[in-house]
């Protein structure tokens, strides 16, 4: 089975990290996305094979949310620290549910 819902935020994170590049011609935020982009790209992958195998998926999205949270909570601005938080605790009830069950 397909974690498309992962895939997805994989591909959401990696356009955030581009989108930033090129509004505000920020490297940091392309590279960000674009590794953080692949973490949870690679965490879907796993999780496809196995839907009991979301450790690393889950870790991802724990280390975003941390990341971006505290971001958007210097900032106060939703886009995008915020909707990334929020991507990302999505995916930590998501990907917790998938674990416990």
């Amino acid at each position: 089975m397909t974690d498309l819902v992962g895939y997805i935020y994989s591909g959401l994170i990696f356009t955030g990290g581009a989108i930033g590049y090129f509004k505000a011609g920020s490297t940091a935020s392309l590279l960000a996305g674009t590794i953080f982009s692949a973490a949870a790209g690679l965490g879907a992958y796993l999780a496809s094979n196995n839907p009991k195998n979301v450790v690393f998926a889950l870790l991802v999205a724990v280390v975003l949310l941390m990341v971006m949270g505290s971001r958007f909570s210097k900032s106060g601005k939703f886009m995008p620290a915020g909707l990334i938080s929020f991507l990302s605790l999505l995916m930590i009830i998501r990907y917790g549910l998938r674990l416990i069950q």
